[in-house]
């Protein structure tokens, strides 16, 4: 594998020449070019990438940051497997690269960031679990380094953002449960300071004001998104003196764990306490009985968080000049049997 420098003492010519071949010049004859490209291309010639993006200001590499934490590693079904497939999708009709930056969970995310900023390794940003107040938004406008966010913040910024309707699954999810009798309704947030968790608790809240239901902090439950919150919010649900009568999930794994303590208690789900979840993992899929659950094509979601993005870049902003606008991303319903009892109205 040869340098630009082995390339030019190979062919007795300027590195200046070789350059400028290689990159289309036009002040290099056509004889000169062809020589090159075809040494080029028997000796293996690989050009130093790293120079090269510092000469024009460039990496063509977008960045991924998430979080990295034994949770993340440990749940196979994770969310950012199918964004990435979709997001690659995009970038690739336009030779950018994409890498994950994975944050250490025992790292403050904005200290991470900067030292991704300082070493200039991408043109653009993807930062996702936005927490209430995002310091990193601010980071980045200043830095000028063209961004989204995947989750909404509180942070003054203009900055670029879409989102899941938790919304619209709160609301769709507590009037399911009440056409069904249910009054006492559960849910599940996350025990972090991600935005999505205060969200979900204001959707939830709306949606049982809207039908005459008092809002009852007890039965909010804050737990880690995984399988194991999943066991520990059914421990703290069955630790109430008046049990709910339904839950509804905030992340697709918990269902996992919290049928698994459940049924350790004799408590059946769909029988006992309705569920309904949130995004069906292939995991949760072989759960009975089956999850009623609120899903999405991940790869599509990728597929418009690379338009957005690519929409604020300069350089690719005609492409996409429709695709700027923040959006709330809906989900679907899939009907199961876990949340199919009714509960007797007393009279």
């Amino acid at each position: 594998m040869k340098g630009i420098r082995q390339l030019a003492d190979h062919l007795d010519i300027s590195i200046g020449t070789v350059s400028r071949a290689l990159n289309g010049k036009p002040d290099v004859n056509e004889e000169t070019r062809r020589r090159v490209l075809a040494a080029a291309e028997e000796l293996g010639y690989v050009a130093n990438q790293s120079g090269r993006s510092l000469r024009q200001g460039e990496t063509k590499v977008i960045g991924l940051m998430i979080a990295s934490s034994k949770e993340t590693v440990e749940n196979a079904d994770n969310f950012f497997l199918g964004v990435t497939s979709g997001l690659q999708s995009v970038f690739a009709r336009h030779k950018l690269d994409l890498i994950m930056l994975p944050c250490p969970n025992d790292e403050d995310p904005h200290e991470y960031l900067k030292r991704m900023v300082a070493r200039r390794i991408v043109d653009a940003m993807i930062i996702s679990e936005t927490q209430r107040i995002d310091r990193r938004i601010d980071l980045l406008s200043r830095a000028k380094i063209p961004f989204i966010t995947l989750g909404r913040s509180l942070s003054a910024s203009n900055a670029t953002w879409i989102d899941l309707d938790f919304e619209g699954v709160a609301k769709r999810a507590v009037e399911r449960l009440i056409a069904r009798g249910h009054r006492r309704i559960a849910i599940t947030v996350p025990s972090s300071e991600i935005n999505l968790g205060y969200i979900f608790v204001e959707g939830y809240r709306h949606a049982l004001e809207q039908h005459g239901i008092p809002f009852d902090p007890s039965l909010v439950i804050r737990v880690k998104s995984s399988e194991q919150g999943g066991y520990q919010a059914a421990h703290e649900l069955l630790l109430l003196e008046e049990r709910p009568t339904a839950v509804i999930l905030i992340y697709e794994l918990m269902a996992i764990g919290l049928y698994r303590r459940l049924m350790e208690s004799g408590v059946m789900p769909g029988r006992d306490l309705a569920v309904i979840g949130f995004r069906d993992a292939p995991r949760s899929r072989f759960l009975q009985p089956s999850l009623t659950c609120f899903r999405m094509s991940l790869h599509d979601l990728g597929v418009k968080l690379g338009r957005m993005l690519l929409a604020n870049m300069p350089a690719y902003a005609e492409f996409y000049s429709g695709d700027g606008r923040n959006t709330i991303w809906p989900l679907e319903l899939v009907p199961g049997e876990s949340d199919v009892f009714q509960v007797a109205v007393k009279a």
